[in-house]
């Protein structure tokens, strides 16, 4: 009588995509994910907010290098026994969305979004942002990023939108909030300011900026002083 190995044999040359695969399809058969939560309920909550992709691009290296970070914490939390909600989410606003269907339409200005008709301009974003939705989809299952998107949050749907304009009058009411000034980067041709990530997807190499050496004298030192560069004279 034989007796069955306890453990598979192993190949002398290992394809180790295949090893994960083998063990994706376990984890999905044992619904592996969905224990970890529900075998932990009961037990001290620690929910996890994905900031949320957009789905209107494919995802690339660095989005897997973002979540493998993400997914350590819950995954640590479950460890410790708490009872880890993982809610995902998708960014469906921005200016990248806006300036990709500009592109797209052949468009290179305010006034033509008018005339094109906002309505209809806002529409072919809202499509837009779901164009590469199974690329995005795939890398979540492919890498093993545990997150719940069935049920994902949306930036554009109507009662997101409604809860941050809850969540800005609560600090209006506690006075959190000030008017104050900054300076900012501006778009003159989008007429809106940018963000640090809007600003980088402009970035260019060998781009001609203007610069100023600026001397700051030492209080109580003679002939002392301080040497700065900046190539931004305007915040001088």
């Amino acid at each position: 009588m034989t007796s069955k190995p306890q453990f598979e044999e192993v190949k002398a040359a290992v394809s180790f995509p295949e090893m994960e695969e083998n063990v994706q399809k376990r984890w999905k058969q044992k619904k592996v994910f969905e224990r970890s939560m529900s075998e932990r309920e009961g037990g001290p909550e620690f929910v996890f907010y994905e900031g949320p992709p957009t789905a209107n691009g494919r995802p690339g290296i660095h989005h897997v290098l973002a979540r493998a970070f993400k997914d350590m914490f819950p995954r640590y939390k479950t460890m410790q026994g708490y009872h880890v909600l993982r809610k995902g989410g998708w960014d469906t606003h921005g200016l990248p969305v806006e300036l990709d269907v500009e592109k797209r339409l052949g468009m290179t200005g305010k006034e033509q979004i008018e005339a094109y008709g906002v309505a209809a301009f806002n529409e072919m974003c809202k499509e837009s942002v779901w164009e590469y939705l199974t690329d995005w989809e795939a890398l979540t299952e492919r890498m093993a990023f545990w997150v719940t998107l069935e049920d994902a949050y949306v930036t554009m749907k109507t009662d997101y939108v409604e809860s941050l304009w809850w969540i800005l009058k609560q600090f209006w009411d506690k006075g959190l909030l000030y008017q104050g000034y900054k300076v900012v980067p501006y778009c003159p041709r989008c007429g809106t300011p940018l963000s640090s990530h809007e600003l980088s997807l402009g970035y260019k190499e060998g781009t001609v900026d203007p610069s100023v050496f600026v001397k700051f004298a030492v209080r109580g030192e003679e002939n002392t002083f301080l040497l700065a560069w900046t190539t931004t004279p305007w915040t001088l």
